[in-house]
């Protein structure tokens, strides 16, 4: 990993508060089909590397118990603040703080690109009962809408790397075949809440503040000017991706 994706992965902390009110949930209909991928009942889940909790409010919506797992003592502290009754415990992908056979399901919530997979994979599998799901669920813009293609393009930064589609087919050593699936989702937001939950993605939180300042001030002026997004609430559209595959038994 290189030092500068080690910087953003480490960032979050620095704006824990914005990115637990900014960042988008998951669509429950992507939650319930990472769930169904299990070949067992799923009554215990770990959301791994669970950030400010966006994904443990789905579950708990969902009606599964909730054991949240970060790495980064602020986000936590804000998933804590939200979700008080929830288990939680500061940790690694690659070192999960569970005994093994602890879970019927991980699912991973827009984490699962800062894992090292040789290291977590093993990990995942291990805290896995027998036919347990692993799921990764990533929420993205929907750049099919022009103008959220063109917000895309202007939320750049000196530090941000091309979309790569490789996440979409991720290899799972350890795991059966992967399937796939997107469900449309949205968050409501206005021109300053959008660009506040611009503000919160690692590509804008490392860079220096004077660049910070530029990006942030072009998105929020394309959002004032767009006839779309100008007057008060509108629409963000969304679309959970997510990928599952259950562990496989011993050989």
């Amino acid at each position: 990993m290189g030092s500068l994706w080690a910087e953003r992965s480490s960032s979050f902390g620095t704006v824990a508060r914005a990115y637990a009110e900014h960042r988008p949930d998951y669509a429950a209909e992507a939650i319930a089909w990472s769930l169904a991928g299990a070949r067992r009942p799923v009554a215990e889940v770990l959301d791994l590397a669970a950030g400010t909790g966006a994904l443990t409010g789905g579950l708990l919506a969902a009606g599964v118990a909730v054991t949240a797992v970060e790495p980064d003592a602020e986000m936590l502290g804000e998933l804590r603040r939200r979700h008080p009754g929830v288990p939680t415990a500061l940790g690694r992908a690659e070192a999960i703080p569970l005994a093994d056979e602890a879970v019927d399901a991980v699912l991973v919530g827009t984490a699962y690109h800062w894992f090292d997979p040789n290291g977590a994979l093993p990990e995942i599998a291990r805290v896995l009962r027998p036919g347990g799901v692993l799921a990764l669920l990533y929420n993205t813009p929907d750049e099919s809408v022009p103008w959220v293609a063109e917000l895309g393009r202007l939320s750049r930064s000196s530090v941000s790397t091309p979309p790569d589609d490789a996440k979409w087919q991720p290899d799972l050593t350890g795991f059966g075949s992967v399937e796939m699936a997107a469900f449309a989702h949205r968050q409501r937001r206005t021109a300053v809440s959008l660009t506040e939950t611009v503000g919160t993605h690692s590509h804008t939180v490392v860079i220096p503040a004077e660049e910070r300042a530029e990006v942030l001030g072009r998105v929020r002026a394309f959002l004032e000017e767009n006839p779309a997004t100008a007057h008060g609430e509108f629409d963000h559209p969304l679309r959970t991706r997510a990928a599952r595959a259950v562990v496989l038994g011993p050989a």
